[in-house]
């Protein structure tokens, strides 16, 4: 399909830059396969569910990925200020990162970071294209993960990072109140981020079963496609988990034709990775690359609460291969005149699917 199908333009004053609080109190536009759009918020959302639905969220955690430093004068120049986001680990010690600026570095290079533990650096490995560089993290005494938790911050999209300064409260605020103690993601899983102890006890208290999985979000999830057609465009790798607790009850849910709504569409995008057929997923630990646009049958998700993203995205994409491009489109067009607030600290959709 045509990438520019998937194209729309959305007014700056439509971008969120700091999340409502508390985090429930953002709005909810509900998409219905029949009938009009209903504008609530994220605290009405147990009204929609019936006893015996199954909600599933993503509990990975999201990583301190973003660092700041000075790469060192070589000879004759000066100090350069240098900004790091992590985007995928390579291994223990390694990773791919987007670098600013990319032009002042070099491999053999190395940065060292800012914070509160001055023993953590960064070696340049290797260039890339884009400002892309393969780095290595280098602590003393060789705990780079407790390093790494000392200095880094939270990796805010550069729609956010780009129009206003990092603020302490990002550390909390850009993270899921569920997430698991562990996690290598180095973004956040947003439509989570609308979740609260009351809203979960109240969705417990109307007889939704919550049920984790673990899929760690890369950073490529929220690029917009650059190809002019959807078959030429490369989907990043994430790794996701489901354990076989969390399986058994979605397929238990699915045989008894009760429903399974996904809280993002990395949610969705682990239950459907792992569909073995329509209405059976299978546990353990894998990656994916799916890419669902258009066309895709979906086997396992029957509702799909998410947040409103970037044109030409992949995400996009999916949510118009779940209610439907022309629907997605009106609900857009509904949104942005409505004044709801996009991206990662936006407002959220609750999406039907079109063929459920």
């Amino acid at each position: 399909m045509r990438t520019d199908l998937f194209d729309f333009d959305l007014p700056d004053g439509n971008i969120a830059l700091h999340p409502v609080k508390p985090r429930d109190a953002a709005r909810l536009l509900v998409v219905p396969v029949h009938g009009p759009f209903e504008d609530r918020i994220v605290r009405d959302l147990p009204t929609f569910f019936r006893s015996g639905d199954v909600l599933v969220v993503n509990e990975s955690r999201v990583i301190p990925a973003a660092l700041e430093g000075v790469r060192p004068a070589r000879q004759d120049g000066e100090d350069v200020a240098v900004k790091l986001n992590l985007i995928e680990r390579l291994d223990e010690t390694t990773w791919r990162a987007f670098a600013k600026p990319g032009r002042r570095l070099r491999p053999g290079d190395t940065v060292q970071i800012a914070g509160p533990n001055s023993g953590l650096s960064v070696e340049i490995l290797e260039k890339g294209d884009g400002g892309i560089v393969t780095v290595r993290l280098n602590a003393v005494g060789g705990a780079v993960q407790d390093a790494l938790r000392a200095n880094g911050m939270a990796p805010l999209p550069p729609y956010i990072a780009d129009r206003r300064e990092y603020s302490p409260s990002d550390a909390t605020d850009y993270q899921t109140i569920y997430a698991a103690p562990d996690g290598a993601s180095v973004a956040a899983p947003t439509a989570g981020l609308h979740f609260t102890p009351d809203l979960m006890a109240a969705l417990e208290a109307q007889g939704v079963q919550i049920v984790k999985v673990c899929l760690h979000v890369g950073a490529g999830t929220f690029l917009p496609v650059k190809a002019e057609d959807t078959s030429d465009h490369v989907m990043h790798f994430e790794q996701f988990e489901i354990s076989g607790a969390a399986a058994a009850a979605i397929n238990a849910a699915k045989a008894e034709g009760r429903r399974v709504t996904a809280v993002g569409t990395t949610s969705l995008r682990a239950l459907e990775s792992a569909a073995l057929r329509e209405g059976q997923v299978a546990p353990g630990l894998r990656s994916t690359d799916i890419f669902i646009t258009p066309g895709y049958r979906f086997k396992i998700v029957d509702r799909l609460m998410t947040n409103f993203h970037l044109p030409r995205s992949t995400l996009f994409m999916l949510v118009s291969a779940f209610s439907g491009l022309e629907t997605m489109q009106r609900a857009y067009r509904h949104a942005i005149a409505q004044g709801y607030r996009f991206y990662s600290y936006g407002d959220a959709s609750l999406l039907e699917r079109a063929d459920g």
